[in-house]
């Protein structure tokens, strides 16, 4: 055996270590993680095992659901599941989802393209197991269109979307309409689930057997030529998305409406704009009204506080969101090497949907304001949960959160299939050049009450 493929096999053990955060009642808004001692006993939470994905080819996962969709996989393994993780209801068992698949960027002529090294994989959710320190697929379900055709992870519209290309970022690869980048999931009481997508971003309701039964998009938007339903019925200002930067978190609440995160800042009115900012946007969905039904203005923490080794605003992120009660959510706020889990509370009095944030035209524009509530706006009140960048063991890059039980959270890292950027990504034969970046579930233990 290879030193490269010995290092793909070795797996994570357990470990076990204390930081300094807050009491278990912040989950419901109740706390601040501090570090401080507080009657006379540090608050502590502690990561309690790790449990990590073997390798499992990417043709032979994708030829299983459908078969032939993918011819080559140039030497990929299954990963990408770390993009959102949700409880299935038995202990150890998560629902996942994948993103649009293997993808990474080559400068050509100075400038960059977006490339798909297996353009045939199709997003897929993916049910795992957690047993000791191993993460099993033990189901999955290919996302389809209408006539049951794969959705594939392609960009939609050109012009739009970046220009999609092979491995090697010489040939370019046709747009689908059909394609989806998903992010965060959830599952409906009656079996199907909620995706979000990053390309629209959309919101995307999904049969239990994986066929997209409605997206819902951004009014304006005007995509044509889908296999399945679309519906203009999001807030058109999202077209405003920055690159890349679409809806990346999701939560449902206990009455059954969801909440969507936009990962970044929105470019209104430009993308200076948005990469200063540091006011993203959440949105409540009714599932029976199928419509928005609310809007609120979230305020990220400097990007020296969220992550000390940072200095660019423009890499805070919100990727996971967490309902934690009535209208309550956890909220994840990151880069790509630090985390903090924040607390907040969805006020009525909160709501900007409608108001002239949602007109592109206003100036200045929400993501403008370096006070929002200064100028009138009713930011979401937050409280700091817990720093993940402070705990020694916990992977980059942390993209799904999901809560275990009162006392409990599983947090799961995106390793993007094992994935580099620049042409070194792959060697002379186009195989790739493995990150042995690994996908694992690293459960956090929070403490008890004081």
């Amino acid at each position: 055996m290879s030193p490269h493929a010995a290092r793909k096999r070795r797996v994570r053990r357990s470990v076990a270590v204390g930081v300094p955060m807050a009491v278990l009642a912040a989950l419901a808004v109740t706390g601040t993680a501090t570090g401080a001692q507080t009657g006379g006993k540090e608050k502590t939470a502690r990561i309690t095992s790790t449990a990590t994905l073997g390798n499992v080819p990417l043709g032979t996962f994708s030829n299983s659901l459908l078969p032939g969709t993918v011819k080559n996989d140039r030497g990929v393994d299954l990963g990408g599941i770390g993009s959102d993780i949700y409880p299935a209801g038995r202990k150890g068992e998560f629902w996942t989802v994948t993103d649009r698949g293997p993808n990474g960027q080559i400068k050509v002529d100075g400038k960059k393209r977006r490339t798909f090294p297996v353009p045939g994989f199709d997003p897929a959710i993916v049910k795992i197991r957690v047993a000791g320190d191993t993460v099993k697929v033990v189901d999955a379900l290919p996302l389809t269109t209408s006539s049951g055709k794969p959705v594939t992870g392609l960009p939609n519209q050109e012009r739009r979307d970046e220009a999609p290309y092979t491995y090697d970022a010489k040939t370019a690869l046709p747009y689908d309409p059909n394609g989806l980048d998903t992010e965060g999931i959830v599952r409906a009481q009656d079996g199907s689930f909620w995706l979000v997508d990053e390309y629209g971003p959309s919101l995307v309701h999904v049969s239990a057997s994986g066929k997209v039964l409605k997206r819902y998009v951004p009014r304006g938007l005007k995509l044509s030529g889908a296999d399945y339903p679309v519906a203009e019925a999001l807030p058109g200002v999202l077209l405003h998305r920055k690159g890349n930067r679409g809806f990346e978190g999701l939560a449902q609440l206990p009455g059954g409406d969801l909440v969507m995160a936009v990962q970044s800042p929105l470019s209104v009115p430009d993308e200076d704009a948005g990469d200063a900012s540091r006011t993203a946007r959440l949105l409540r969905f009714s599932p029976k009204k199928q419509a928005v039904t609310a809007e609120y203005a979230y305020r990220f923490d400097a990007v020296g506080v969220v992550d000390p080794g940072e200095d660019d605003t423009s890499e805070l992120k919100i990727s996971s969101v967490v309902a934690v009660g009535r209208d309550r959510l956890l909220v994840e706020e990151r880069t790509d090497k630090a985390a903090r889990l924040q607390t907040v509370k969805l006020d009525r009095r909160s709501d900007i949907l409608g108001e002239q944030w949602d007109d592109a035209a206003t100036r200045p524009s929400l993501e403008q304001l370096d006070d929002p509530a200064a100028s009138g706006v009713p930011v979401l009140k937050k409280r700091l949960l817990v720093d993940l960048g402070s705990i020694d063991g916990i992977p980059d890059k942390i993209e799904g959160v999901a809560r275990v039980n009162s006392h409990t959270l599983a947090l799961i890292n995106d390793n993007d299939f094992g994935m580099t950027d620049g042409p070194e990504a792959f060697d002379k034969d186009g195989r790739l050049v493995d990150s042995d970046t690994e996908t694992t579930v690293t459960y956090v233990r929070l403490p008890k009450g004081v």
